[in-house]
């Protein structure tokens, strides 16, 4: 039984290498879209997102496959909290087939506007090698149900199959650089870091607290999280500790 299994898994990875370019999977020309386009049609979802993160910080979106998915992210994004969220700090997979309804509510902030941008169902899946955490593989679906078994060992794998590809771009980028091409496409939000990155030094916190306190002022003023960053970034913004504008 156990090589059946076995063999079962290398046959989902190998369709999945297959759908995105071959037997080594994509090429150095990373299409960041396809990637997400994959992880859907896999996985039979309405829709898939792929986050990266370092540390407890979103980095942002390597890619999305509609308006709903990059809504999904971009929330996660701005609010620190949902299944990708949570799948890369647990290191687990996090499963909500009900967002309505959920069992056990959780996400408060983010739930309702996910609900409202077309997701009823979501889960996100760890992108991880070894004790390497590189973000999450988020996937949506726009009416409630929980995965099969198929579709639950089919995101498995390509949760797996994502995170090796990216670790693969990555590794010919220089120090400290995101790979070119993992930039292409994507939507890496860099006045959100630099903007954490000033208020840091401002307030003597941590970037992650800095990150915290920007989400805040921008979630309790109900403006996009860029806007507040970009104000913060030409000094036309300056925040306290606790998170309020200091004039």
């Amino acid at each position: 039984r156990g090589r059946c299994c076995v063999m079962e898994v290398g046959e989902r990875r190998d369709r999945a290498l297959d759908a995105l370019g071959g037997p080594s999977g994509p090429s150095s020309a990373l299409d960041a879209r396809n990637l997400c386009v994959v992880c859907r049609d896999v996985t039979r979802m309405t829709g898939a997102g792929v986050m990266l993160m370092s540390g407890d910080v979103p980095r942002g979106s390597v890619c999305t496959t509609d308006e709903v998915s990059a809504s999904i992210d971009q929330l996660q994004y701005t609010l620190g909290e949902g299944p990708c969220v949570d799948a890369y700090n647990l290191s687990q997979p996090v499963l909500e087939p009900d967002l309505v309804e959920p069992m056990v509510p959780r996400w408060q902030a983010f739930s309702g506007p996910a609900i409202a941008a077309g997701a009823r169902a979501i889960f996100g899946f760890p992108l991880l090698v070894g004790g390497i955490r590189l973000g999450a593989l988020n996937l949506y679906r726009d009416r409630a149900g929980p995965l099969d078994a198929d579709q639950h060992a089919d995101s498995l794998v390509m949760a797996a199959v994502v995170a090796q590809t990216l670790l693969s771009v990555q590794a010919g980028a220089a120090p400290g650089r995101l790979a070119a091409e993992l930039e292409r496409g994507t939507d890496f939000q860099y006045v959100v870091h630099q903007a954490s990155g000033v208020l840091a030094v401002q307030l003597g916190v941590s970037v992650a607290q800095a990150l915290i306190r920007l989400r805040a002022y921008a979630f309790g003023n109900d403006l996009d999280l860029t806007e507040v960053a970009g104000d913060v970034v030409a000094h036309t913004l300056r925040l306290d500790r606790d998170g309020q504008d200091a004039g």
